[in-house]
Parts: C-alpha cells; structure tokens; sequence
C-alpha cells in the first residue's frame, strides 16, 4: 500500500465533489490500485486547515454543503490562512489546484500555488484553466527542471479526456485541425433561445444548474472556449498559442431569430472552437456556428461537450461527454492521479 499525501486549494464545484468521491472510493482505489490518498491540507477563500494526520474528506465536503469554511475544521483550522502559505509550509506529495481561474488577476492564487508545489517537489494535477493559459511553456519547463509531472486533463472539456486523447492516442500523427465544443453552457442556453426561453430566464436556469460563470461574460462572449482552445492547441499540436491569437466572437452575434431558423431547419448553434494548420501556422477561432446533423459535432445535448481531431493518418476521431452535474469534472483529478501513481 502506498499512501499518497496530498493538498486541495479550491473547494467550490470541483473540490467539494472531489472530497465526495475520495470518501466513496477510497477502500476501492486501496483495493485496486494499491493507493491510500491522504487529504493533509485544504484551503478555500476563507482559510487553510492542515493536519499531517489527515483530514476527513466526508467531513470537509459536509462543511462546504452548510456553507462552512475548511477553516472552521475542528482543532487544525486556520482562518485567514492562504493558500500558498500552506503549499510553502506542508508536507506532501501531490497539489490538486481547483482554485478559480482568475484570469484577469494574473491566475492567482493558483499560479503560484503551482510554481510553490512543483519547486518543493510535489506532482500537480489541476482542473484550473488559468495556470496553463497564461504560462503554459514555463509550467512545463519548472516541472521537467524539477522531476516532477504536471497534469491537467480537466481544463479542456471538464471529464471528457481530450487532452490525454490527443496527447496520447493520436501519438505519431500530425493534427491537422481540431474542433470543440468545450463548452458546456453556451449550447445550454442557445437551445433554451431557439426553443422560445426569453433571454433573462434562459441565464436564470443555466445559473440555478450551476452551469454558468459567476461572470456570464467569461461563458457569454467566448473567453472560456477561447481559454480551453489555447490549452488543446498547446498541449496537442505543440504550437505556442495565446489567448489574444483567437478570433473570437460571443453569443450575442447570434440574434434569436436566427438560433430559430436554425433549429426548424434540423441544425444546432453551438460556440465551436477551432484549429487549422495553415501557412506553416495555426489560425484559432471561436464563434457561433449552425452544425448540421452530420457534422460529427451536431448532435450534442444542450448538456454535453466534444471535440473532433482531424489527422492525416487516424483519419478523424471524434468524443463527446454528457455531464449532467460537476462530478466528471471533479473526477479528472482522479484520473490525473492514477496517471501519475498507479
């Protein structure tokens, strides 16, 4: 048995599901795997509890339900205690980083929180897109200097494996262009529009299924598919884009008129992001687009996301995910940690 002392910064959607699914499938992943994970510290906005002995992620994910910080952990709580004093000071193995993306305040506290992790010699898995948009090449250069591995399988697409189907299984292929629909809340709402839901009520819903950014123009106006397009195009096809290299338009190019025509018309508007190799480059674009039937893309649920890898010799390989709640996206980390471990 092998026990796995680890850190989680964030717990909103993704870290409190997290500790749920730990508590679940702990005996199971000791059984098949040989691994015992040891939650020893955990932070939120609020403060930082760490324990060498372990903390309780049943418990933690209770606290967060009743709207308690991890701070207000019995005996180890920390109020006021941030994040990257607690990965400067702790003694672990691994970083899970699930805090929020932050992109307009530089990424942080998860930057840095993974630059803190990887130089003391802990292994990082994030769901965080923030870190890899704006530092991707220097992420990956800290972790080869520090022999550690720095995985991210959940930013692009929330569970569906994109990134590790791309980097993986399509090894010894050129990408030639990549489609994706990764995200999930604007084909949400555009089938609520084209379906006759008036424009107000449309985000309350997407809102009350906790599909949309407390800032809906992260979502809205294409910022968040441009941010996983970024990652794919890095992590896939090795070329070193930035978020200002994508073409990017937002759903409100589309009038409602249109999303109606579209659907009488058997077709679906989903924000398709896209990749094409071209003159030696790589042209990144997100917008609107009206996907017919048989465009492998076009009959996603207003509740699932994909993406589409063109090859010159797999030909073109398509996936797609239904994520009904955030539990896939939580479990990317699990999966980044078999990857590393097991």
């Amino acid at each position: 048995m092998r026990e796995i002392r680890f850190l989680l910064i964030g717990l909103g959607n993704l870290g409190r599901r997290f500790c749920e699914l730990l508590a679940e499938k702990d005996a199971w992943l000791q059984e098949r795997y040989g691994l015992a994970l040891r939650l020893v510290g955990a932070a939120d906005s609020r403060g930082t509890a760490y324990s060498p002995d372990g903390l309780r992620p049943a418990l933690v994910a209770q606290f967060k339900r009743e709207g308690h910080s991890i701070a207000d952990y019995p005996g180890v709580g920390q109020p006021g205690g941030s994040a990257l004093a607690l990965v400067m000071s702790a003694e672990a193995d691994l970083l899970l980083e699930a805090s929020p993306v932050n992109l307009s305040q530089g990424a942080e506290p998860g930057l840095s929180c993974i630059r803190a992790a990887m130089r003391r010699g802990m292994h990082v898995s994030t769901p965080n897109k923030g870190p890899l948009v704006i530092a991707f090449r220097e992420l990956h250069e800290l972790a080869d200097a520090c022999g550690v591995k720095l995985r991210f399988d959940g930013t692009v697409a929330g569970g569906l494996p994109a990134i590790n189907l791309g980097q993986r299984e399509l090894r010894g292929a050129i990408v030639e262009c990549l489609e994706a629909v990764p995200n999930l809340v604007t084909g949400y709402i555009m089938d609520l529009l084209s379906e006759g839901v008036v424009w107000d009520a449309a985000l309350e819903r997407a809102r009350n299924e906790g599909v949309l950014e407390a800032d809906a123009s992260w979502d809205l106006e294409g910022w968040d598919a441009a941010a996983k397009l970024v990652i794919l195009v890095n992590a896939v096809l090795g070329y070193p884009a930035r978020l200002e290299d994508v073409e990017r338009t937002g759903l409100a190019a589309v009038s409602v008129a249109e999303l109606q025509a579209a659907r009488e018309r058997g077709s679906r508007y989903r924000l398709l992001a896209k990749a094409e190799r071209v003159d030696g480059g790589v042209r990144l674009s997100v917008q609107p687009v009206a996907l017919t039937r048989d465009h492998p893309l076009g009959n996603l649920g207003r509740k699932q996301m994909g993406v589409v890898y063109h090859t010159d010799i797999f030909g073109s390989i398509t996936a797609f995910i239904e994520e009904l709640t955030p539990v896939p996206s939580a479990a990317s980390m699990l999966r980044d940690i078999l990857d590393i471990f097991a």
